[in-house]
Formats: C-alpha cells, structure tokens, sequence
C-alpha cells in the first residue's frame, strides 16, 4: 500500500508569523498535534506540534510572562529539520521511518508541495486494516520450514475447508533460522476443525495452543 492512499490531503497549515496563541486555538478547533508551517510562497518551512507549544509555555509561568509567550511568532518554535515523505513511499517504509526517528507525523512532499501528512495514529488504523483485526474471525500461527511453496501448502488446506483469509504475516522463527512462523487471520469464529486438520497434515500450530491440545 502507497501513502498517497492513506494521507490526509486536506492538511491544516499556518505561517511561521502566526503566534503560538493562534497555533493553540486552531489545534484545539481542529483536533490536531501537529500543524506544517507555510512561507509565502506555499513552501513549508518549518512544523510545530502541540509538544513544543508546552515546551515553549509551561503552565507554571506568570500571567504576563505567559501572555507575552502566545504572541511570540512560531518561527520561534518552530522545526526546520523536518522528515518528508513522498506520496508514492510505501506504508511499511514510512512505519520504519516512525520507528528509527521517533516521530509523531510525517508531511507528504510531492516536487516540494505539501500534499498531505500521515500521524501515528494514521499508520496504526491502517495496521489494523491490513491485518483484517476488526473484521469478526480468528487467528492461527503454524510454523513451517522457510522454503518455497510452504505457504501454498497451509493455505491449500483453508481452502479444502472453504476458510477465507483476511491477511497473511511471515516472520522469522526465534528458535531457528530455517523456519518461519505464518500468521493468518482466518474468516472463522471457530478454527478448531481447521487447527486439526493442519495438524493432521504434520504442521506445527503455534496458535492457539489451547490446553490439551498438542502443538
């Protein structure tokens, strides 16, 4: 899946020479912790999150020392050295890129225009999506060794059983190299007959191992 596809294209924007006090009441209005900082020219420039507004006025400050604070323009505050995407980056890079830098929200850059942005919480639904965990079902892990066609031989046996599959994730076994451990979350409320059947097959079900169950 592309970026483009889960973007938020209508993004809400302000000038570095807004103040931190417009900043405040638009992220209130809007819902919103991270605000992309246009020039004149409709580049961005910089970007201010709710976490630097905090930072640049602590709740412990005097009134007027306060007040003078929400005037100051968010160029005083504000990020310049700012990670972009690209609208056609794929999803999985961009988590990546959220998880070595720690960030909040990702501006989407397409020949230097703003064209959208991606929050945290955007890539956490869109995980939610793709892994068919919030559609009713069940899930089951099976270990098999890390060779071509395991994958068709465990799926062959949903579909003898007319299972539907929502999603597939592969990743490697921590106990051995040559192995892999296949997750499916299966259209099934009720997996038990499957599980025995792929068992039957000489396939090693992770999960579920319910008691008395053998793996």
């Amino acid at each position: 899946m592309i970026v483009e596809r889960i973007m938020a294209k209508d993004v809400i924007t302000l000038s570095p020479n807004d103040s931190i006090r417009t900043a405040i009441h638009l992220m209130n209005e809007k819902n919103i912790r991270h605000v992309p900082l246009l020039n004149s020219e409709k580049k961005m420039v910089g970007l201010v999150t709710d976490r630097d507004i905090k930072s640049a006025t602590p709740i412990f400050t005097k009134n007027e020392k306060r007040h003078e604070q929400l005037e100051m323009p968010l160029s005083s505050i504000m990020t310049t050295n700012i990670i972009t995407g690209h609208p056609l980056d794929f999803v999985e890079e961009v988590a990546a890129i959220f998880y070595d830098h720690k960030i909040g929200c990702l501006p989407i850059l397409n020949n230097g225009q703003l064209v959208g942005i991606i929050t945290g919480t955007d890539l956490l639904h869109t995980l939610v999506e793709l892994t068919g965990a919030n559609k009713p079902g069940s899930q089951i892990e099976v270990k098999v060794e890390n060779r071509p066609g395991a994958l068709h031989e465990v799926t062959g046996i949903f579909q003898k059983f007319k299972v539907n599959v929502h999603s597939v994730l592969v990743y490697p076994s921590q106990d051995n190299e040559k192995d892999k451990i296949l997750v499916f979350r299966v259209a099934t409320i009720n997996p038990l007959l499957l599980i025995e059947n792929l068992k039957k097959e000489g396939l090693q079900v992770m999960w579920p191992n319910l008691p008395g169950m053998e793996a």
